[in-house]
This record gives structure tokens, C-alpha cells and sequence, in this order.
């Protein structure tokens, strides 16, 4: 069965940083993309970053490029997001996501990814 299990999540004032993790169980060969993704109270889901696990290439919203940062280890099965700079507007429930499709790119788009984990809060004060 797969899992994905976020943390690293909490408050933090603008400005600061936090690092969020993704442990991915299961069937892990399997995996071609992972992406992290946001949604704010009210708003729909953004894609934030997305990793394509063979290469490392990654891509990046426009609104967090420059201040976050996607990584994986896959020899601990975790993908992380750096994140900096943070502003108030970065506030939301951030959680990963896996793909098993072969992509061949990165990708924003929600629809691509298969499994989902149950998100981390991050709230960050003005």
C-alpha cells in the first residue's frame, strides 16, 4: 500500500524558513514525479514544486520561485521543500503527492499525480 506522510509543518513569522518532508512507503520504484502542493482556506490547490525523481529536474510555481526549493533522497524514500522568505500569503495546508505515470517533465497540475498524503499546516505571520 502506498504512503505518503508529511511533517515539518508550523508557524512561523514572514520571513522565516521552514523545511517540509515527504516519506513515501509502498511501491516505491514506481515513482516518477512528486509534487507539493498548497491550499489556503477559500482558494483552490496551487502546485507548488514537482521533482521528476529520475534526474532531479524540478519546476516551480511563480509564486514561490527563487524561495523554495524541492529535493529528494532516494535512499531514505523522502522528498523535501526548502522553504524561505516566507510570506503571509504562503500560508495554507501543503501536501505531497506522487506520480507513478511516465511523465516526462515535472508538473503542476494535480491531475497528474495518483496518491496523496494527508498535508502539513504551515501559517506564517506578518
Amino acid at each position: 500500500q502506498v504512503q505518503l506522510v508529511e511533517s515539518g509543518g508550523g508557524s512561523v513569522q514572514a520571513g522565516g524558513s521552514l523545511r517540509l518532508s515527504c516519506v513515501f512507503s509502498g511501491y516505491t520504484s514506481g515513482r516518477n514525479l512528486m509534487g507539493w502542493f498548497r491550499q489556503a482556506p477559500g482558494k483552490e490547490r496551487e502546485g507548488v514544486a514537482s521533482i521528476k525523481m529520475s534526474d532531479g529536474n524540478t519546476l516551480y510555481a511563480d509564486s514561490v520561485k527563487g524561495r523554495f526549493s524541492i529535493s529528494r533522497d532516494n535512499a531514505k524514500n523522502t522528498v523535501y521543500l526548502q522553504m524561505n522568505s516566507l510570506k503571509p500569503e504562503d500560508t495554507a495546508m501543503y501536501s505531497c503527492a506522487a506520480s507513478f505515470v511516465a511523465w516526462s517533465y515535472p508538473n503542476l497540475r494535480g491531475g497528474m499525480y495518483d496518491y496523496w498524503g494527508q498535508g502539513t499546516q504551515v501559517t506564517v505571520s506578518s
